[in-house]
């Protein structure tokens, strides 16, 4: 198969003068380089597409590939993750990971919630402040401590020691100095005290299962207390992550239970994270799901999990392309009915006029995206 690769390269951002905070989602070039070589390594023939950008100016210029394996996280918005997907979609190419309805609706961490909570799923209380003129400490119903963070964020960004509010008469100053600085709402969530833990996942709906279970320990270094951005950002010095197994650990049967259980009725596909954190008690709640999780080999936490689990970076990427290939079969039949779909159109070989290597330091960007 010829596979596009969707990315957004945080160092051309990063050079177009987008700020360390603003990138800080975005891939390493040993990230897109390393799908890359796995995807080679499988038979497949790769093309680096890049940004949205570039995407869209491929498309109207004719090229077309028989899957995209998608992993851009996209600029501007709350459904900046559904970009790439929506476009893909529109021109009828198959792509890994979930669709744009799923993405648009899982940035949002409050409606996610509620779509949790819905579902009778565990999740803390929380409420979504949508404006500083909101009076968040008369119309919670929940008592403090609170955990406030940005709506739409990921990677932990806005997530810092300030984000655990222990009274209520604290807590405007806190969600106006976050909706500030990020410019959107702000979710404000009960405490959960306890345990914190991420469950890794693989597959599409039935065929969903568990990967393994990885707990978060925070060391003397860290922010206390929270899983914060710098946290995550240091973690070498300030977190200690650690496999945990039902079979050692009868609480872990039930997180892996809410995690799979959180992954289907959100509709994600293909491979993520979900993340369970326990309450005073030691009762697991959703917290957040990542249906486009981190892929760096070295440093992001779905690789680091698998890696406990006997899981290699290379069988990681292959089950999550499997994953897409068998779902993508379902609804168009053979693969290569597909491969027909998508050969009407014109597509191009990955070689410049010169007949050099399209490698992923050369893909097209030179826009800001």
């Amino acid at each position: 198969m010829i596979i596009g690769l969707t990315y957004d390269l945080r160092q051309e951002y990063l050079d177009m003068g987008y700020s360390e905070l603003a990138t800080a989602e975005f891939d390493s070039l040993e990230t897109v380089e390393s799908i890359e070589n796995i995807l080679q390594s499988l038979g497949h023939e790769t093309v680096c597409i890049g940004t949205g950008r570039s995407l869209t100016e491929r498309l109207v210029k004719g090229e077309r590939w028989d899957l995209v394996f998608n992993f851009a996280e996209g600029l501007n918005g709350v459904a900046r993750e559904a970009q790439v997907p929506a476009i893909l979609d529109m021109y009828g190419i198959p792509y890994t990971f979930s669709d744009p309805l799923v993405l648009a609706l899982t940035l949002h961490k409050g409606l996610t919630k509620r779509v949790i909570r819905d579902a009778g799923l565990a999740t803390a209380n929380f409420m979504v402040i949508e404006s500083q003129y909101d009076r968040p400490a008369e119309t919670l119903s929940f008592e403090p401590p609170f955990f406030v963070k940005p709506v739409a964020e990921g990677t932990g960004m806005g997530i810092t020691a300030k984000s655990i509010v222990r009274s209520r008469d604290d807590l405007p100053s806190v969600c106006r100095e976050l909706m500030e600085q990020f410019r959107q709402p702000v979710l404000v969530e009960e405490f959960l005290s306890g345990r914190e833990f991420t469950v890794g996942i693989v597959g599409t709906g039935r065929d969903a299962r568990v990967l393994g279970t990885m707990e978060i320990h925070l060391l003397e270094k860290a922010e206390k207390d929270i899983y914060s951005f710098e946290n995550k950002a240091e973690w070498k010095g300030r977190v200690e992550y650690s496999p945990v197994t039902p079979e050692n650990e009868p609480l872990i049967m039930d997180v892996e239970r809410l995690a799979l259980s959180s992954w289907k009725v959100l509709g994600c596909r293909d491979g993520g994270r979900i993340d369970i954190r326990c309450d005073r008690f030691g009762k697991p709640a959703f917290i957040e799901v990542n249906p486009l999780a981190g892929l760096n080999p070295t440093y992001s936490d779905l690789p680091i999990l698998c890696r406990f689990f006997g899981i290699s970076h290379f069988q990681l990427i292959e089950m999550i392309l499997s994953s897409a290939i068998e779902r993508v079969k379902k609804s168009y039949g053979e693969f290569q009915e597909i491969k027909s779909h998508t050969s009407e159109q014109k597509r191009y070989p990955s070689k410049t006029a010169d007949n050099s290597d399209i490698c992923c330091q050369k893909v097209a960007f030179g826009e800001a995206a």
